[in-house]
């Protein structure tokens, strides 16, 4: 197949373009802003499969995706299954326009292209936290109308909307991956967002508290429910859903990609502790009961846009990911906590 992917030089493309072109059959057109920057992508492929990757330059927020005339001549009619991974994830509320410029408007460039391509499916990967501040994720279309915790919440449940306006000029899929997080073998990642930018935060308090007492014994209290989850998914296994989906996936079908079983953010935060050595670091859930020095109150703020997720507990439905999974090689998704220990730990 002829394959046309958004986004597919980060984190989780990286690992698809992989995945994809295990498929001797396959061609894969990447959509890239910095065609330079994507050529290292190239450079970890066999020099047999570095001839079936074709960079194209093109920017999602423009429409047509900014492509030449000839790239677009390249693409008409030869196009079967576009992947749509490119998206903006920040959840700052001052970044709402930005992030329905690309999330929204990015999408729906996306599909238009993609329908100007003669393209069979289009398949949409969108995020589990399109559940916004309900506590049950549905492999549903939420409604519009629903409450969001912020604007990347919003941006992306809306266009899924968008997605499924569609339907009727080619197979529409959209798969909702959770927190995606390092290889469930080697705890890789190339990531700076979701837990790696909250370690990332967490280490920068660390380091600036440490030097301001000057290695003097104090506490430090983060304001989270520690019964509250937090849902990870290796990035291997999101990939490999992904790549499945291009024999397996089902018309106007929504997949959450998401865990089980996840940790709780106890056991999250002392994992953290560990791997950060970071033990002045504890959890309180009600912090009416006593006042947070202006220390605390500083790393509470660090991480405020990380603290919705710290709070709740939310059950994630994959019926329908399950039964993209039967019969297949890749088995329903199981994470124990040794799993977890080691992607926290591999940040160092």
């Amino acid at each position: 197949m002829n394959i046309f992917l958004t986004g597919a030089t980060g984190f989780l493309g990286g690992k698809l373009i992989h995945h994809l072109l295990e498929d001797q059959e396959n061609h894969l057109f990447v959509l890239a802003r910095n065609i330079t920057k994507a050529e290292a992508l190239r450079s970890t492929l066999s020099p047999e499969n570095q001839e079936r990757i074709t960079f194209v330059k093109g920017d999602i927020t423009a429409k047509q995706c900014d492509l030449s005339k000839e790239d677009l001549l390249k693409l008409k009619n030869n196009v079967d299954i576009v992947y749509h991974l490119a998206a903006l994830v920040k959840f700052d509320v001052e970044l709402r326009d930005e992030l329905f410029q690309i999330n929204y408007e990015g999408t729906k460039h996306v599909l238009e292209l993609a329908n100007q391509c003669g393209a069979k499916s289009f398949f949409h990967i969108s995020t589990a936290y399109t559940v916004g501040k309900n506590e049950i994720g549905k492999e549903s279309l939420y409604p519009l109308d629903n409450e969001w915790n912020n604007p990347y919440e919003e941006s992306k449940a809306k266009a899924e909307h968008l997605v499924f306006s569609y339907k009727d000029q080619m197979d529409v899929s959209i798969f909702r991956p959770a927190i995606i997080v390092g290889d469930s073998k080697t705890g890789e990642a190339d990531s700076h967002f979701t837990l790696y930018g909250f370690m990332r935060a967490l280490d920068l308090f660390k380091r600036r508290a440490l030097r301001k007492t000057k290695g003097e014994e104090q506490r430090y209290r983060l304001v989270a429910s520690k019964t509250g989850t937090s849902n990870f998914v290796p990035v291997d296994y999101v990939a490999d859903i992904l790549a499945l989906a291009s024999k397996k996936a089902q018309k106007n079908t929504i997949y959450n990609i998401t865990n089980p079983n996840p940790p709780t953010n106890q056991e999250i935060l002392n994992m953290l502790k560990d791997a950060l050595d970071f033990e002045q670091l504890s959890v309180v859930e009600d912090h009416k009961q006593y006042e947070l020095s202006p220390e605390e109150q500083q790393l509470n703020q660090m991480i405020q846009v990380f603290l919705v997720y710290l709070e709740t507990h939310i059950t994630f439905h994959d019926e329908n990911t399950q039964d993209l999974l039967r019969d297949t090689d890749i088995e329903h998704l199981n994470m124990p906590p040794e799993t977890v220990r080691m992607i926290v730990e591999a940040y160092k």
